[in-house]
């Protein structure tokens, strides 16, 4: 009988529990031998799967918000985008998901930009704007997404203002209003 995930998942998943937990108890700077005390795994396994805290709460923030915002296939670019827009706001809502994104933002280097984070996030929105593109829908860019959907939504949260039911519908509709006319050459060609 195989279990679902193997270890190595349940490692992960336990791993990033451990991270949530932490941070939510008020250990902003918990070591990876906490987390690993936490988790109930040997600290090398974080180290070895890891390499350091910073990438285990960029990969803890990473999977968490690909699984409770992943970019639904409605059909249209208008379904896609809400749906997307009303889990990252839910995600956003979360206790849980706050304590993330604050964790993520506060361990970020002045200099260092989360290239793998806008990387797995612009590959999932830029397969989305890709297929609406095919359907001969007007699509905007990634940053265009970026700047009127998902900024506005973190930074409430950052500024510790309130996420209304709502927003992330709201804000897509502004952006899908935004949009020329006239499709460019090369639309969702960005960021």
């Amino acid at each position: 009988m195989t279990r679902p995930g193997g270890r190595s998942a349940r490692v992960r998943d336990a791993v990033h529990d451990a991270v949530v937990e932490l941070l939510a108890a008020g250990e902003i700077d918990a070591t990876i031998p906490r987390i690993a005390e936490r988790a109930g795994v040997n600290p090398t396994s974080i180290y070895r799967r890891w390499g350091s805290r910073d990438h285990l709460l960029l990969d803890a923030a990473v999977t968490r918000l690909r699984e409770t915002s992943p970019i639904p296939d409605t059909g249209t670019l208008r379904g896609d985008l809400e749906g997307w827009a009303d889990g990252v706001e839910h995600a956003m809502r979360d206790r849980h998901g706050q304590i993330l994104l604050r964790a993520l933002v506060a361990t970020m280097a002045p200099d260092q930009e989360p290239i793998e984070y806008l990387r797995a996030r612009g590959e999932d929105l830029q397969a989305t704007l890709d297929k609406a593109a095919a359907r001969g829908e007007r699509v905007p860019t990634v940053d265009e997404v970026l700047d009127f959907v998902l900024a506005p939504l973190y930074l409430r949260v950052l500024f510790r203002r309130p996420v209304e039911p709502g927003t992330g519908a709201r804000l897509v509709e502004r952006l899908l209003t935004a949009l020329p006319a006239d499709p460019a050459p090369n639309a969702g060609r960005g960021g």
